[in-house]
C-alpha cells in the first residue's frame, strides 16, 4: 500500500463519527461514499431499488463488499483492502426496521431485554423497562404482545430494542413507512428527542423527501448503486449537481437553456438563454429570453444546459397594467437581478394550509411554473387569474445537459 493511502486510512480512522467508501459490481453495483458526524442524522433518499438498503447492510455488516471501508468513531469495522471485516454482532449498530422485525410470541418488555442478553435477568428487564419508558410507552403496554399494540406503539418497541444495545451507530431503515400519519408525527418528534441525547451518527434510509428535509441534518442521494451528491438539503435542493439528482429530490421548476457566457460589464454573472419546452416551434435562439444569472465560472459557452429555479424565488404580484419594461422579452440583455413575466393560474389546488399553484407562462409557449404557496396571498388566487412572476435570478442554478435533445444550433 502506497504512503499516502496508508496515512489517508489513518486519517479517516481518527475522525469522529462515520465513513463509508463502498465500490463493487456484484450481485448489485454499488459506488460512492458518505459521512455523517456523531450526533448528526443522514438520510439515504433515492428511488425504490436504488441502493439505499444495500448500502445500509454494508456499514451493518450483512453484506461484504468487493471492496469498500466502514469506520465508526475512529474505530475499523470493514476495510476490504487490509483484511478487515468485523461481524454484525461485533458492530454495536442498532437497527430498525419497516416492519418492526419483534417476536410475535413476546411481550413488548421481553422483545426489548433480547437484545440484553448477556445481563442477568432482572437487570435485563429492569433496562427494558427503561427504555421503554424512554421512547414514551405507556407501561401498561409493556406486557402487551405485538399483535396487540398499533404500528406506532410497535415501532416504539423496536426503537426501544435498538437502543437498549447503547449502539455506536442507529440505522433506520424506512422505519415510519408502515404507520398512520398521526403515528408518524409522534415517532418524528420521538426521533428529534433522541437526537438531542444521543450522541452517535444516525442513518435513516427514506424514499420520502419531506421526511428526509425535516429530520436530516445532510443527505446522500442515491440511484442505482451510485451515490450521486451528498450535503445538507437546503444545499442540495439549491445548487443539484446534476438534471437527475433535481428529479431525484423533487426540484419540479427544471427548464432547458443554452449558456452563452460572462456578461461583460456584469462581473459574477454569465448569459443564460432560457429555451422553453414550445421552442422547437421558433428555433431561433434570440427569440427567446436571455437571462443574467451567477456564473460559477464551470460551463463552456454554447453549451445546452439545464436550470432549476427553487420556488422561494419566485414572487406573485399584481398583473402590470401594460406590458413590465422589466419582463425578458425576446433578446432581452438587461442586467437586472430579477425579472417580470406575465402568468396566468392554469390550476389552484388548496390544500389546508397550503396551496398547489401551476402557473402558465404567455410569452414562453409549453412553459409552467410549479409553485407550493403559503400565506394570504395563496387564498386570493384561483383558475384563470392573471398576474405577473418576478423571478429572482440569484436562485437560478445552471447544469450541463447530458442530452442535447432538440436544442436549436447555438447563434
Amino acid at each position: 500500500m502506497k504512503a499516502d493511502d496508508v496515512a489517508a486510512r489513518g486519517a479517516a480512522a481518527d475522525a469522529p463519527g462515520l465513513q463509508v467508501e463502498v465500490e463493487q459490481r456484484l450481485p448489485m453495483p454499488l459506488a460512492g461514499g458518505f459521512g455523517c458526524a456523531a450526533g448528526e442524522l443522514l438520510a439515504l433518499v433515492g428511488p425504490s431499488g436504488a441502493g439505499k438498503t444495500s448500502m445500509m447492510r454494508v456499514v451493518a455488516g450483512l453484506t461484504r463488499p468487493q471492496s469498500g471501508r466502514v469506520v465508526v468513531g475512529g474505530r475499523v469495522w470493514l476495510d476490504t483492502a487490509t483484511g478487515v471485516c468485523l461481524p454484525p454482532q461485533a458492530r454495536h449498530v442498532g437497527l430498525v426496521f419497516q416492519h418492526y422485525a419483534l417476536m410475535p410470541h413476546l411481550s413488548a418488555l421481553d422483545n426489548v431485554a433480547l437484545a440484553l442478553l448477556e445481563l442477568p435477568r432482572a437487570e435485563r428487564r429492569s433496562r427494558a423497562r427503561h427504555w421503554l419508558e424512554h421512547v414514551q410507552l405507556a407501561p401498561e403496554l409493556h406486557a402487551r404482545r405485538p399483535a396487540v399494540l398499533s404500528g406506532g406503539q410497535q415501532q416504539r418497541v423496536a426503537v426501544a430494542r435498538a437502543l437498549a444495545r447503547e449502539p455506536a451507530l442507529l440505522l433506520l431503515d424506512e422505519p415510519f413507512s408502515a404507520v398512520d400519519q398521526m403515528s408518524r408525527q409522534g415517532l418524528y418528534r420521538l426521533l428529534a428527542d433522541l437526537r438531542r441525547e444521543l450522541a452517535v451518527p444516525i442513518v435513516l434510509v427514506t424514499h420520502d423527501l419531506a421526511e428526509a428535509r425535516l429530520l436530516a441534518d445532510r443527505m446522500a442521494v442515491i440511484d442505482a448503486g451510485r451515490v450521486l451528491q451528498q450535503g445538507s438539503p437546503e444545499a442540495i435542493h439549491r445548487a443539484p449537481r446534476n438534471a437527475r439528482v433535481a428529479d431525484l429530490v423533487g426540484l419540479q421548476n427544471r427548464f432547458r437553456g443554452r449558456w452563452e457566457g460572462p456578461a461583460a460589464g456584469a462581473p459574477g454573472r454569465g448569459w443564460l438563454r432560457w429555451l422553453p419546452d414550445g421552442a422547437a416551434g421558433h428555433p431561433d435562439p434570440a427569440a427567446w429570453p436571455r437571462l443574467a444569472v451567477l456564473d460559477k465560472g464551470r460551463i463552456v459557452p454554447g453549451s445546452p444546459v439545464t436550470w432549476v429555479l427553487p420556488g422561494d424565488a419566485v414572487r406573485l404580484l399584481d398583473a402590470a397594467a401594460s406590458a413590465s419594461p422589466a419582463a425578458p422579452g425576446p433578446g432581452a440583455t438587461g442586467h437586472a437581478d430579477t425579472v417580470r413575466l406575465p402568468a396566468r393560474v392554469a390550476e389552484a389546488r388548496h390544500l389546508g394550509e397550503i396551496t398547489l399553484a401551476t402557473l402558465d407562462l404567455p410569452g414562453l409557449p409549453g412553459t409552467s411554473l410549479r409553485l407550493t404557496l403559503a400565506g394570504p396571498r395563496r387564498r386570493r388566487i384561483a383558475a384563470g387569474d392573471r398576474l405577473d412572476v418576478e423571478l429572482d435570478l440569484d436562485g437560478v442554478h445552471v447544469m450541463p445537459a447530458r442530452e442535447p435533445g432538440n436544442l436549436p444550433p447555438a447563434a
